[in-house]
């Protein structure tokens, strides 16, 4: 069967009120970026209250599905079949065999739900479903009318042409991208920062990330691994300016004069400022990051008041209640996992000290970072200056 069209659903979109149109035109805007790289052509159009996606000559039915099933904002596709009005009779046999090729298992309940828009049409919704039942039914004997709770939904839509269509494919939901403004995401190579990423753009927001690099104690490859998983969630979120810090003079320095238990705690710290910072520059309205309450120790409540005290803008941890095994499910099904878990070190794991503080004191700690009163600014501002930009997509 060929599918000349998409039908897509939307849910949160359609309880905006006045607003719904600029949430449906992001919504089209995101389609036609997810599918302007997929082999065909396609129209993406909002008619009547709903978007479609009508595919224009051959195209690749699979990957058309599969760039559809990443765009945030849509919660079912259904493929269509488009038919030129030549008549009930006609009507009557496209339908016995959309159900004759569409399922083969035939040992099934059906429902069928017919809307006629065209009010030109010479049977109206009741009589279309009667008839249309009763050509199934003499068809497809073993087939049984259920009308409350049917495996098979068949849509007829009465319009200047006629659509039938009756699977519902899930779609990720969420809201359009770039409908909630933008946010920096502390990137990492780790399993969780891809995760908090992918759920924070679910929400509509749209992702910069920054990433902190630390050679000669992480390697090249470890690098080219954070840009992987960055390009794995731009899948979903769209492009992403990606900043690549040089953070290795910070961190030794940091390692020089501060109370080794609070390594990570003031290395956190200064990572969030110089995020800041390029949020700020950006126009970005938060951090992003993937911690989870005690999951390691400068993940305790005591460790992320100190961190969050680094810093002005908000962060947002979409993973703060999560168990591992959670954020591990939701990172095999958007594909970051198997590149996360490669064995290439990041800055963090280079650094971390034996006994760790886990309840760390802020007065403490920022007397502690007086030691580094010195230089750091002065690295900070070298490091800011020698980001590297990559733009991934």
């Amino acid at each position: 069967m060929r599918f000349h069209s998409f039908l897509i659903k939307y849910g949160e979109i359609g309880i905006k009120g006045k607003n719904r149109y600029l949430f449906e035109d992001a919504l089209v805007r995101q389609i036609r970026f997810a599918l302007k790289d997929v082999d065909g052509e396609f129209n993406v159009h909002k008619a009547q209250g709903r978007v479609y996606v009508d595919c224009e000559g051959e195209y690749d039915y699979e990957e058309t599905v599969e760039s559809l099933k990443r765009v945030f904002g849509i919660v079912g596709i259904c493929p269509v079949v488009r038919l030129q009005d030549n008549g009930f009779e006609q009507l009557k046999k496209d339908v016995e065999k959309y159900i004759g090729e569409v399922y083969p298992e035939k040992n099934q309940t059906f429902k069928i739900e017919a809307r006629r828009s065209r009010k030109s049409y010479p049977l109206n919704s009741m009589e279309l479903n009667c008839e249309l039942g009763g050509v199934i039914l003499d068809a497809y004997p073993e087939m049984k009318v259920d009308v409350h709770n049917p495996q098979i939904r068949l849509n007829v839509e009465v319009r200047e042409e006629i659509y039938l269509y009756s699977e519902i494919i899930p779609g990720p939901g969420g809201m359009p991208v770039g409908t909630n403004g933008s946010a920096m995401l502390l990137l990492s190579g780790g399993i969780d920062s891809p995760v908090a990423g992918y759920m924070i753009a679910k929400r509509g927001v749209a992702l910069e990330a920054t990433y902190f690099h630390a050679p000669p104690y992480t390697s090249e490859r470890a690098k080219e691994k954070v840009v992987d998983l960055a390009r794995l969630v731009s899948r979903y979120s769209g492009p992403i300016k990606l900043n690549v810090v040089n953070f290795t003079d910070i961190q030794l320095y940091i390692y020089e004069k501060c109370p080794h238990e609070e390594l990570t705690i003031i290395m956190r710290r200064y990572m969030m400022k110089i995020a800041e910072h390029f949020a700020k520059q950006d126009g970005c309205l938060g951090l992003i990051t993937g911690e989870s309450i005690g999951q390691v120790a400068s993940q305790t409540m005591q460790s992320l008041m100190a961190t969050n005290a680094a810093c002005t803008l908000p962060v947002y941890r979409p993973l703060i209640g999560f168990d591992k095994k959670e954020i591990v499910d939701i990172s095999e099904k958007i594909d970051t996992y198997e590149t996360s878990i490669q064995p290439y070190e990041d800055c963090c794991t280079i650094f971390v000290a034996k006994h760790p503080v886990t309840k760390p004191n802020l007065e403490r700690i920022e007397k502690s970072e007086r030691n580094l009163d010195e230089k750091i600014d002065e690295l900070m501002q070298t490091a800011i200056d020698t980001v590297e930009t990559i733009m991934v997509k």
